[in-house]
């Protein structure tokens, strides 16, 4: 009896926490959703600094393209390709202008919501960076053509051979022009750069040139191949969201369609019969409040619109791929399970031109009407007499790229042109020297090379911690298998801290750099620091998967909460199912403030309802009871204020609408709570 009286009172309580929080529930969803227009006025400025940088661009007046625009885009090109002749130096100098347009056009991809971006300008987009990859690779193979006819002219007094090193932060490259044609001369190493080959005999004796052209981006894996870094692809994008949008549009349209004839009808009544001498200052008066009604109204409208379209493009970023999108051929390269780093190495045989010879203050040189050609190794056909050693794999040592990290030895992939994919086979006896950052291995047939790595092999996290530093700005700290990688966010930009390999800090040159939360992201993954799950990792990763609509909703409310309070992994996370998170919180106002035994608060929330929960971390079980003397709220903002103080409620609400949208942005890109 005493325990059926204590579970009816219990029962009664609860039922009156529920009643409680049902009767307040609309109010405080309606100031949550005023607090989260600060993203809507995010996007705006975004938007509006986009159409600025084109204004700017466009009165500096100073020759570069506009790459959004197709005539800019396509004249430059083509006056590019008109140009003849060019060293090998002039290509480079050129070369940072033609990268600076692809990495604009790629940010203009990434960076602009899905619903503002029409197919025909993707394919225009996608069709300039490809022309643009396309053209300067064309214009490095001219310029190595140039340098070749040249070799006898720049040989070596020692080795009589020709070699020559040109590099800048986005090209090293390396010719030997084999002149001599020694048999043991074999063995071809650089004095400037840690590269070397080991050939045979029978390119020992040849007329041909070894050429490295070592990018320091990957211009060969197919833009359609690459994963979105921010959604998922649109055959597996779930089309409820797709509609939810346009249904919104065609509601706010039709909304705003009415509003404006209901205007229109004033200004047509006030304008009706004959008007007065004294009338016409009333007139005018109510006239302007008609005006400016109409702005506001049509300014409301296009706000809710906007609101919309960013909660679903928030809710995209979340969204998992049902199935995976390829099968891959053996020994083939799965892209979304590895990547890329560190460049592209292009290692080719080439056949050494006819060279330049002065005769009687001439110089006359022979010029082959179809170019540069490649040595084909080994030749498609061979004769029965050839022994069946005569063309045996050419043994390759590359310098790995310094600001690229590789958590576990790297694998080498070589590009199959023909079946357009990165694949493993045809190389065999790979070596890394992780302290000299030398990688080795034999190569069956030249062509482009890559190093590759695991894409997640960061992931899942072992915990993580985000908290306020300063006005507008926090620390995010992500810990790790192999590192600890700390991010600052401040108003719209993001900037790396430090990283910590082993316990002990690593230096990167991405230190103390700050940039949009977009270029952030790509530098952060091209340097081989990768905790940016794709639609796709699901399939690589043992994920402790949250439904995406609550997860957004929590990464939302953190973002909003995060000017005044700390927020940390807790392990129940992944006690409670996918419909609820449980994390840590404690407030935080300033950067001096002590924070190494902070006290946490543990909240469980779903969504639609957030509670402090009565367990700790150091608790025996998970349990979903709550915290004696607490009440359970709609919203995490409304959790935390029946114990935050005023100051950190007066943080919160003025704090920059921008720095609240980069923290939600990185927040929902690396995916805490299902990542951890």
């Amino acid at each position: 009896m005493e325990r059926l009286e204590m579970e009816r009172v219990q029962k009664e309580k609860w039922q009156q926490l529920e009643a409680k929080d049902l009767d307040r529930k609309n109010e405080e969803l309606q100031e949550l959703y005023l607090l989260e227009g600060c993203f809507s006025e995010a996007e705006k400025l975004k938007r509006d600094n986009r159409l600025l940088s084109q204004w700017k661009h466009y009165i500096q007046c100073d020759g570069s393209p506009d790459p959004s625009i197709s005539q800019e885009i396509n004249t430059f090109i083509s006056l590019w390709k008109e140009e003849t002749n060019e060293i090998f130096e002039e290509v480079i100098a050129k070369s940072k202008l033609v990268l600076h347009l692809i990495d604009k056009l790629k940010l203009i991809l990434l960076e602009t919501s899905p619903y503002n971006l029409q197919d025909k300008n993707i394919a225009q987009y996608q069709g300039s960076i490809l022309e643009l990859q396309e053209l300067l690779h064309l214009k490095f193979n001219t310029a190595t053509e140039l340098l070749l006819r040249q070799a006898s002219t720049l040989a070596d007094l020692d080795t009589g051979n020709m070699e020559k090193v040109i590099q800048d932060e986005n090209i090293t490259l390396y010719v030997w022009a084999n002149l001599k044609k020694n048999p043991r001369y074999r063995s071809v190493r650089c004095t400037e750069i840690q590269i070397g080959f080991d050939i045979p005999r029978i390119l020992a004796t040849s007329d041909i040139a070894l050429r490295l052209l070592h990018t320091h981006y990957d211009h060969v894996t197919p833009l359609r191949s690459v994963p979105k870094l921010f959604q998922v692809p649109t055959s597996t994008i779930s089309h409820s969201v797709k509609d939810n949008i346009k249904n919104v549009q065609a509601a706010v349209g039709k909304e705003f369609q009415e509003e404006y004839k209901q205007l229109e009808d004033e200004c047509d009544s006030v304008q009706e019969g004959e008007i007065k001498v004294e009338e016409q200052g009333d007139i005018e008066v109510q006239m302007s409040s008609v005006q400016e009604e109409s702005g506001n109204t049509k300014y409301e409208l296009e706000m809710k619109l906007l609101s919309e379209t960013v909660s679903a493009a928030h809710l995209l970023l979340l969204e998992n791929a049902p199935e995976r999108p390829y099968l891959f051929e053996e020994n083939e390269v799965d892209i979304f399970q590895f990547t890329t780093l560190g460049g592209v190495y292009h290692l080719d045989i080439l056949e050494l031109p006819p060279q330049s010879k002065p005769v009687k203050g001439w110089v006359i040189m022979e010029i082959l009407r179809e170019g540069l050609q490649k040595y084909i190794y080994p030749p498609a056909t061979t004769e029965d007499l050839e022994p069946e050693n005569a063309f045996p794999p050419i043994e390759v040592m590359l310098e790995v790229h310094e600001n690229v990290i590789f958590f576990e030895d790297p694998m080498v992939a070589r590009w199959d042109a023909e079946g357009n994919h990165w694949k493993t086979d045809g190389i065999s006896n790979v070596s890394y020297k992780s302290g000299e950052r030398l990688v080795t291995f034999s190569l069956e047939t030249f062509g482009p090379v890559t190093l590759i790595q695991d894409t997640h092999i960061n992931m899942p996290y072992q915990s993580w911690e985000l908290r306020p530093l300063d006005v507008n700005k926090v620390l995010l700290t992500v810990i790790t298998v192999f590192t600890e990688i700390q991010i600052q966010i401040k108003e719209d930009l993001c900037m790396l801290a430090s990283i910590k390999l082993n316990n002990k800090k690593h230096s990167s040159i991405l230190e103390g750099k700050w940039m949009t939360p977009i270029s952030f992201i790509i530098a952060l993954k091209e340097a081989g620091l990768n905790i940016f799950p794709t639609g796709q990792s699901h399939f690589y990763v043992a994920t402790n998967s949250k439904v995406p609509l609550v997860e957004m909703k929590a990464y939302r409310q953190m973002a909003l909460l995060s000017p005044a309070f700390a927020f940390g992994w807790s392990r129940w996370n992944a006690q409670c199912d996918s419909k609820k998170i449980v994390f840590k919180v404690s407030e935080h106002l300033t950067e001096q403030q002590p924070f190494q035994n902070p006290n946490w608060t543990l909240l469980m929330f779903n969504g639609d309802r957030a509670q402090r929960l009565k367990i700790d971390e150091y608790s025996e079980a998970f349990s979903e009871a709550l915290k004696e003397e607490t009440e359970f709220h709609s919203t995490l903002y409304h959790m935390v204020k029946d114990f935050a103080s005023k100051e950190a409620m007066e943080k919160i609400r003025s704090s920059s609408c921008q720095f609240i949208d980069s923290v939600c942005h990185m927040l929902l890109s690396i995916r805490l709570l299902s990542y951890s």
